[in-house]
């Protein structure tokens, strides 16, 4: 019987779960708990590639009790991740404590601010942020428009260890 799934993701966007259970006249079947779970809601960027996730057994499509075996099926459709998997993947049947309600007594009494912090009184003017941004946006131009075409490379000369070029205006 499994009641939760836990596992840290590492690069895979989507997950699907099978699992193989006792069917009639003791033959065994593979039947899909969980299709396309997406741990990533972009696969090309970063988020959710390193997060950690708790499947619970009311998330699943089908009943997790009798499990004989589990697939977990990973996708990741994005050409950036080369290496995906999921990592630190722990099953616990009913009754046994999930890793949540082991945190520090100290943590899980973290409680979030009464009021958040009003931030309008700490915000820039808009119009004098906008002005100095544009005129960082001149400077980059004109130091652009301003550097030599062609970049001066580094000279060799065989045999010899220093050399000193001095150019005469």
């Amino acid at each position: 019987q499994v009641q939760e799934i836990v596992f840290k993701n590492f690069y895979t966007a989507f997950l699907s779960v099978r699992v193989q259970r006792p069917g009639p006249s003791g033959s065994r079947r593979w039947v899909t708990c969980l299709r396309d779970l997406c741990l990533m809601p972009c696969p090309h960027t970063e988020e959710g590639s390193q997060d950690y996730f708790c499947l619970h057994r009311h998330q699943m499509l089908c009943d997790v009790d009798q499990v004989t075996a589990m697939r977990f099926i990973l996708r990741q459709p994005s050409p950036v991740w080369l290496h995906f998997t999921i990592e630190d993947l722990q099953i616990f049947p009913p009754g046994q404590k999930s890793p949540q309600k082991d945190f520090p007594s100290w943590l899980s009494q973290l409680t979030p601010p009464e009021q958040p912090a009003s931030l309008h009184g700490e915000l820039p003017d808009p119009e004098k942020v906008s002005t100095e941004v544009q005129q960082m946006w001149v400077l980059t131009e004109v130091i652009r428009a301003r550097q030599a075409a062609a970049r001066i490379g580094r000279f060799d000369v065989d045999g010899c260890y220093d050399v000193n070029l001095l150019s005469y205006t």
